[in-house]
């Protein structure tokens, strides 16, 4: 068993990891940057250290100054959160090579997976469909025009490093091709340093269905059901909800199924999801496997009754699975809505600043917040923007949807913007609680009718 464990990470996720391990009683280092001198992570561990600047290439992101700080506190083992160094390959073979667990798979896993062409490959060989698309890299405007005439419009093209909807352009016609292609490959060369590509088919209008895994390291494999992921804005989750209400009970079993399988058939260790496209006849077509703890996790947590993060501490323990595919139950409803610092009235500008009053939802039954916030605590600005995950489990979809209602009105940020009523107006959306949406229904339904002239000028 750990004895001491390293959270390389900030902000909610960080205090959720903590306080999993106040639970099963193993010490917790916080490491923080500069910035976050006075962040709630850092009060609530055991221990902290400082590991750099604000700049999260400098502290967070950074694996000399996260394994020395494992190293200076005589940690056994970290636990990455989700992005930063949690689907750094390398990252992971440097713990490895210090005799310091990564709680997470293993590298080759990490790399494999973390390459979206390679991907592709390995789970067509494993079964899995994929959706159409070039089979090698592609750099060149003239390649790209190649392939699109054979696959056709619409088309993506990807960066084949990353995720987290960086480098990525939905194309509609060959028109648009060449400028979509070369801020792809801009954007792709700023964040990842390479300029490494890919282009498949588009699926329009499309459900984003994604699998919760659990994988020990004796071989077995089960699922914690599925959550629609569908609600985003340039491919950044917004709301999301387990189970998936908008597909039918078929295509759950068989998509759940085939998600078990690839996790097998690539030695898969430790939690993962694998994420599906989903078209308007139930068709599902592989995406991305993420190889780390989702945003979106206390969903599935809610719905089955698991403890996703402490199962990811035992797997790496070398612990088996507790349960069998058997034993796991789906029981209620549950959402999540993500509260951003950004103001959706101003194209979603971040925010940053001194919160001097903070009141989130902690009243009723089937009601959980994650934040790293607190009152008179000043929010830097160098970070992701999601500041609170506010998650409602009911037994039935429309009281959990009644309950999301109550929890976000009450919802008080006062010194920084929200997007708290962009999530207000999303989850009394009759759209939304028939389950009528797609990937690209928030951008292209719900913006242009309620982000209009008179209410940007009224924020």
């Amino acid at each position: 068993m750990f004895k001491k464990v390293l959270v390389a990470n900030r902000g909610e996720i960080a205090v959720r990891v903590i306080r999993a391990l106040r639970e099963l009683g193993i010490t917790s280092v916080a490491v923080f940057s500069e910035a976050d001198r006075d962040a709630l992570h850092t009060e609530l561990a055991d221990e902290a250290i400082c590991i750099g600047p604000a700049k999260g290439l400098d502290s967070y992101a950074n694996p000399v100054a996260i394994l020395s700080a494992a190293l200076v506190t005589g940690a056994d083992a970290i636990h990455p959160g989700y992005g930063f160094l949690s689907e750094r390959s390398d990252f992971a073979s440097l713990c490895d090579e210090m005799r310091i667990k990564f709680i997470g798979p293993r590298s080759e896993i990490i790399r494999d997976m973390g390459n979206k062409q390679n991907a592709r490959t390995t789970m067509q060989k494993a079964g899995v469909p994929i959706v159409p698309g070039g089979k090698d890299l592609v750099y060149t405007v003239e390649q790209a025009r190649h392939l699109a005439r054979k696959i056709g419009y619409p088309l993506m093209v990807k960066a084949a490093d990353g995720g987290g909807g960086k480098g990525m352009r939905l194309v509609y016609s060959a028109d648009e091709l060449e400028s979509k292609f070369i801020q792809a490959q801009n954007e792709t060369q700023s964040i990842y340093g390479n300029q490494h590509l890919y282009i498949e088919r588009t699926i329009y209008p499309a459900k984003h269905i994604e699998v919760q895994l659990l994988a020990d390291e004796h071989g077995n494999v089960i699922h914690l059901g599925e959550r629609d992921c569908s609600l985003q804005r340039n491919n950044q989750k917004v709301i999301e909800f387990a189970p998936a209400f908008t597909i039918s009970e078929a295509t759950r079993e068989k998509i759940c199924t085939v998600a078990v399988q690839a996790a097998k058939a690539i030695g898969y260790t430790n939690a993962g999801t694998i994420e599906f496209l989903v078209d308007e006849d139930e068709n599902f077509y592989f995406m991305e496997m993420n190889t780390r703890l989702q945003v979106e996790h206390p969903i599935s947590e809610m719905v089955t009754g698991i403890d996703i993060v402490k199962a990811q501490i035992e797997i790496a323990e070398g612990k088996p699975l507790s349960l069998e595919q058997k034993d796991i139950q789906i029981n209620g409803f549950a959402i999540e809505s993500r509260l951003n610092a950004e103001n959706p009235y101003k194209n979603f500008q971040p925010s940053s600043g001194h919160i001097s009053r903070l009141f989130l939802p902690t009243g009723g039954m089937g009601l959980r917040v994650e934040t790293g916030l607190y009152s008179d605590y000043t929010l830097p600005p160098f970070y992701d923007s999601m500041v609170a995950k506010i998650i409602t489990h009911q037994t039935e979809k429309d009281a959990a949807f009644t309950l999301m209602e109550r929890a976000l009105y009450e919802v008080v940020v006062d010194g920084i913007d929200t997007n708290v009523d962009l999530l207000e107006a999303l989850i009394s959306h009759p759209d939304v609680i028939a389950g009528t949406f797609h990937v690209k229904w928030l951008e292209e339904v719900f913006m242009p009718n309620w982000q209009n002239p008179d209410r940007i000028e009224e924020a």
